[in-house]
């Protein structure tokens, strides 16, 4: 019987759904590795293995068998795929164009440095079918929209630190129009930030023929999350946001509306940045303290907004102290009485929290600090926590941008 290496259901799939991988027609008992292959979108590839032992049938079955060794040990179904790694350190997976699927090669090998025994490749797209993809720049908007075939549909904007069409693209498989929008565009002169842009896009989005529900979604992390805050508390029509792994504050640069400043800036001291062994950084408690008075200005007035919020923690963050950022912003809304929230916290989760079943990544270089920095996270539950957060996501825009209660909600 020829070996082979099956991808199921198929080779062919959506870049946030799991495959199930699997070898046959091995020896009883044989040991084998298997290894991951696939090249980021700047060429910098990035590989994977784990050893595993076929049973009586000669099988294995990654769904079913324990890794001995290798890149994790243990059942862990697409491990091969969340431990991909590049060979020098403080490099993120650049997978960020939808058009482009996520090409990875898994194959077979005869003990550790054997030849190829079998091998399949995996096409992971990004855009479903049917999904279309128009690059916008109107008025100060330079992003792009994802639309799904039919509707109409919630509308949601995803706001990205850079530009990246990952997420939001995924979204739009979903049901969803999504604009993708960077906070900065190529270098950024970084003196304030104008939520009259932001506004713009709220705008934009509501006016798009397809669009279903009379508010706009904001799904925002890092320093999006304070500028989704801010979209929440000044801006009509913004009726559900997703904040994760951000600041309470206006973080770094004031915020100015209607060309006046409405939060002042939250702060950051390079002399609380620890440095690690691996040359990377830690620069969690770099920030001022949003709660001291002198940076109580800085702090958004989320208790002003009537939408609704998803506030996400990862508790191992290095780079915001994020758990602290989300209790402080729960504890004020229900000192004002507000129920217009739920929260979820990841104990063993990192800063990085994106759509499933892409490589963990532990450092990268912070472009705006300008050092490599780490991002925190144990991998297996880092990678955990993507999936479930993944699913709540697409619950909390449902059920909170629903099309039939916006209009029902809109005609009383």
């Amino acid at each position: 019987m020829a070996i082979s290496l099956t991808l199921l259901p198929s080779a062919r799939c959506l870049f946030d759904e799991p495959v199930q991988v699997k070898v046959a027609g091995l020896r009883s008992n044989q040991l084998v590795t298997l290894r991951a292959r696939s090249t980021d979108e700047r060429g910098v590839v990035f590989n994977s293995s784990a050893s595993y032992r076929a049973d009586g049938s000669g099988e294995i079955d990654l769904n079913r068998d324990a890794s001995l060794s290798g890149s994790y040990v243990g059942v862990e179904p697409m491990g091969l795929l969340r431990s991909l790694k590049a060979d020098t350190s403080h490099k993120y997976f650049y997978k960020d164009k939808a058009l482009e699927p996520f090409m990875v090669n898994f194959s077979v090998h005869e003990e550790e440095e054997g030849g190829i025994l079998a091998e399949a490749t995996n096409e992971r797209r990004l855009i479903g079918d049917g999904v279309m993809r128009v690059p916008v720049e109107v008025g100060n908007i330079q992003g792009v929209l994802f639309t799904p075939p039919e509707g109409p549909f919630p509308a949601v904007l995803d706001l990205g630190t850079l530009m990246s069409e990952k997420r939001a693209s995924l979204l739009a498989n979903k049901g969803f129009i999504v604009l993708a929008l960077p906070i900065f565009i190529g270098k950024p002169k970084l003196e304030r930030m104008n939520l009259d842009d932001f506004e713009e896009a709220v705008k934009f989005l509501q006016n798009q023929p397809k669009v279903g529900s009379k508010g706009v979604g904001v799904i925002s992390q890092s320093k999006g999350a304070d500028i989704a805050l801010s979209l929440a508390a000044f801006v009509p029509g913004v009726e559900a946001v997703v904040w994760i792994n951000g600041c309470s504050a206006s973080a770094v640069l004031p915020l100015y509306y209607k060309n006046r400043q409405i939060l002042s800036a939250l702060k950051f001291d390079m002399n609380k940045v620890i440095s690690t062994q691996s040359g990377a950084f830690i620069i969690k408690y770099a920030m001022h303290d949003s709660l001291k008075e002198e940076n109580k200005a800085s702090l958004v007035p989320i208790e002003r907004a009537s939408g609704q919020f998803l506030f996400v923690a990862s508790e191992d963050d290095f780079n915001w102290d994020s758990k602290a950022y989300m209790d402080e912003m729960v504890d004020r809304l229900k000192r004002h009485g507000k129920e217009n929230f739920e929260s979820v916290s990841y104990p063993e989760a990192g800063h990085y929290l994106e759509p499933p079943f892409g490589p963990y990544c532990h450092s990268s270089f912070h472009g705006f600090v300008g050092i490599p920095v780490l991002w925190g996270g144990e991998p297996r539950a880092h990678a955990a926590a993507e999936v479930h957060l993944w699913s709540k996501i697409q619950e909390f825009f449902r059920t909170h941008l629903d099309c039939d209660k916006t209009e029902t909600k809109s005609k009383l």
